[in-house]
């Protein structure tokens, strides 16, 4: 199990650092592309969350347990939405997006700005994939894996392409990337040590994972590919995501 676990890490780093390396050659993407990238992702995230996280969370629990689930969706929906609101969107700090955060644009530096807002959303990111790895079915775990997968190709896009419009060189955009990859590469760790520590914590932990992702889905990733005028084809896209991902979990677990 260690080594599956080590190897998933690894190629979620390897995932993020293709997008980063995609948005260093490209410098830029076009709205409506980066719209259907991003929808196809939510649709695989969306269904990795229900069928690797939520579902798993609850089977075989009665219904005197469900508040365990429960309490874990509301912790990580909670989490998640309080990160987002004491740090940067991504697409305000590159000048994309007019939403505004507590933190102040002005008050601290940029990149330093950018940089922890990475961190605070990638590492939940690197944990739900951990946390499901200590389930029996494998087949949830490589769901999840590889929806976070897709995901980072064009968020490596959004991590490296607002840097350079900033001014930042391409050397402390590629670390800056860098030190993403190997964020979420401890996350993928700390995730699976916490579903290890006791299989009374699983079903929490579980859903705790599946409602961040969800609140990434609905609050971040289906707004934005719906701002630019192309949500048509960002719709068909998150269908096809959901559709893929169900099918490789049928295939995983064959």
């Amino acid at each position: 199990m260690l080594t599956q676990v080590l190897i998933t890490a690894a190629g979620l780093g390897l995932s993020s650092l293709i997008g980063s390396a995609i948005g260093l050659a490209v410098k830029r993407i076009p709205h409506k592309w980066n719209d259907i990238f991003m929808g196809f992702c939510a649709g695989t995230m969306l269904a990795a969350a229900i069928v690797g996280l939520l579902i798993p969370s609850v089977a075989g629990l009665s219904t005197a347990q469900w508040w365990q689930p429960m309490l874990g969706m509301v912790a990580g929906v909670a989490l998640i939405s309080t990160l987002d609101y004491i740090t940067p969107h991504l697409h305000r700090l590159s000048g994309l997006e007019m939403e505004k955060h507590r933190a102040s644009d002005s008050s601290v530096n940029r990149i330093l700005m950018f940089v922890i807002a990475i961190a605070m959303h990638k590492l939940p990111e690197g944990m739900a994939t951990g946390i499901v790895f200590d389930e029996n079915n494998l087949s949830n775990a490589y769901a999840v894996a590889i929806s976070i997968a897709l995901q980072n190709v064009p968020e490596g896009l959004v991590i490296v392409t607002p840097l350079l419009m900033v001014g930042v060189s391409s050397i402390r955009a590629t670390l800056i990337a860098l030190f993403v990859a190997l964020l979420e590469m401890g996350g993928v760790g700390l995730g699976y040590m916490l579903g290890s520590i006791s299989g009374l914590l699983l079903p929490a932990l579980l859903a705790m994972a599946g409602g961040a992702m969800l609140y990434v889905i609905s609050d971040e990733m289906i707004p934005e590919t719906h701002a630019h005028g192309h949500q048509k084809p960002a719709t068909y896209a998150l269908v096809s995501g959901v559709m893929i991902t169900l099918l490789l979990t049928s295939l995983a677990g064959a």
